[in-house]
């Protein structure tokens, strides 16, 4: 699960370097077109990447505590609830092999 998570993370951030490659790209041919200066195409590259470097500052990597609040979020079952259930479930299959 956590590998999961650890690839969904690495991928959020590979789309946004893919995502800065392909905006670096066209300010790049904007300003071989003339269609911006090289000052304004210089600009724009700046700001791209003081955009990327701030989101990627604010990813922090992922606590034990972390994953457990998400999948508590996600309503996911715990070992204690499976073992509850794995009980129930006992008793109930207990109770139907004596009735029978």
């Amino acid at each position: 699960m956590v590998n999961e998570f650890k690839n969904l993370i690495l991928a959020g951030l590979g789309s946004a370097a893919y995502t800065y490659e392909k905006a670096s790209k066209l300010v790049e041919d904007m300003v071989a077109k003339g269609k911006l200066t090289i000052d304004e195409g210089k600009e724009l590259s700046e700001e791209l990447k003081r955009n990327l470097k701030d989101k990627v500052e604010e990813v922090k990597p992922l606590t034990k505590e972390d994953l457990i609040s998400i999948l508590n979020q996600m309503n996911f079952s715990s070992k204690d609830d499976l073992k509850n259930i794995e009980q129930r479930l006992n008793t109930l299959e207990e109770k139907i092999n004596t009735k029978y």
